[in-house]
């Protein structure tokens, strides 16, 4: 079946029902997860973020009805909560991760205080997972949607997962993870995720199915297979060259390198520009960061223009960035559609038939 979402849309085209449900985001960054719920036809309501300069980018696109730019420490102790909050179908969030990628210092930052950018609160990252989960205690939404890294899943960091079971548990939610990977789902870009799914435990019977002589939880099936999207389709050649200097390491580089830190190795015998990785016409692109040019084109000495990053984050091209590098906001974001087939299964699986 033909996949119903395409990653190269606007916003002012998009056809948002509002009829599937009612959402409300936390750690909302400029609306990425926003954009896929009302995609599937969800009514986001409402958005919870720390950073006031992608808070204002979120309030841009989406003007929502409950804004709130704060931690979400002193969020979810708020005793003025409108009623609609109380009433959702679904909460979401995607829970700072740097702390748990494979591309950091892990184990190293774990309960240390950090911020990603000047002006914005510092907080103990790996913590806020669980103040999120106490706000989905508070609020008791039907799903709750958590987002992050897949290494979460690897070494130490799997006793942090089973804390999140149990939390999630003691909440009074049903938790199964799943590990999806945009590239099948519709976006321009390998990316792969960690997704866990929480159904609260008195809507769930319906719905239960014993995975062993121990566990039951709600079955769901979040399967997918699209065909991939390789560079080449969304390719349109408007980055910006690189610098002279950038360019003779550029120039070094040989089939098989993933990146640019390949050919500097090979050349200089150190590493160095771990950031910059290639992207090449007949792959699919590779996850894209918060770095401004952490994808460097194989074939030609240039970085990917905005264009070409909207489309490998599936975010709409008239997208308004406020002056901000679109990098940094999608890369920092979930990509749409990964959301909307995402939630588009919730409702069709559960919610639709409670």
């Amino acid at each position: 079946m033909k996949n119903k979402y395409f990653y190269n849309w606007n916003l002012k085209n998009a056809n948002f029902t509002k009829n599937k449900g009612k959402v409300f985001s936390c750690f909302s960054c400029g609306g990425g997860s926003t954009m896929g719920y009302k995609l599937a036809g969800f009514d986001v309501i409402g958005m919870n973020e720390v950073d006031k300069k992608v808070g204002e980018i979120y309030l841009k696109n989406h003007n929502p009805k409950y804004p709130f730019i704060e931690p979400i420490q002193t969020f979810k102790n708020r005793n003025d909560f409108p009623k609609e909050l109380f009433e959702l179908d679904i909460l979401d969030g995607s829970p700072p991760c740097s702390s748990f990628s494979i591309a950091g210092v892990r184990e190293q930052d774990w309960n240390k205080k950090k911020k990603f950018r000047e002006g914005q609160t510092e907080q103990v990252l790996d913590t806020l997972f669980f103040d999120f989960i106490e706000l989905a205690k508070k609020l008791q939404p039907k799903v709750v949607v958590s987002e992050n890294v897949k290494g979460i899943l690897m070494g130490n960091a799997i006793e942090y997962v089973k804390r999140i079971y149990d939390e999630f548990d003691s909440a009074g939610y049903y938790t199964q993870h799943f590990v999806l990977d945009s590239s099948k789902m519709g976006v321009p870009q390998k990316r792969e995720r960690v997704f866990f799914i929480s159904f609260r435990k008195d809507l769930a019977s319906n719905f239960l199915e014993q995975v062993d002589m121990f566990t039951q939880k709600p079955k769901i099936k979040l399967n997918f297979n699209d065909k991939p999207i390789l560079f080449d389709e969304i390719i349109d050649m408007q980055g910006r060259l690189m610098s002279e200097n950038m360019q003779k390491i550029w120039k070094l580089r040989k089939e098989g390198d993933t990146g640019m830190n390949d050919a500097h190795m090979r050349e200089f015998k150190k590493p160095k520009y771990f950031s910059q990785n290639f992207v090449s016409k007949d792959k699919v692109a590779r996850t894209i960061t918060s770095h401004e040019d952490s994808l460097v084109l194989f074939d030609s000495p240039r970085y990917t223009s905005r264009n070409e990053v909207c489309k490998i984050g599936s975010f709409p091209l008239d997208f308004d960035f406020l002056g901000q590098k679109p990098h940094y906001l999608i890369g920092m974001s979930v990509p749409p559609l990964m959301i909307a087939r995402i939630s588009d299964e919730i409702h069709k699986q559960w919610l639709s038939k409670l």
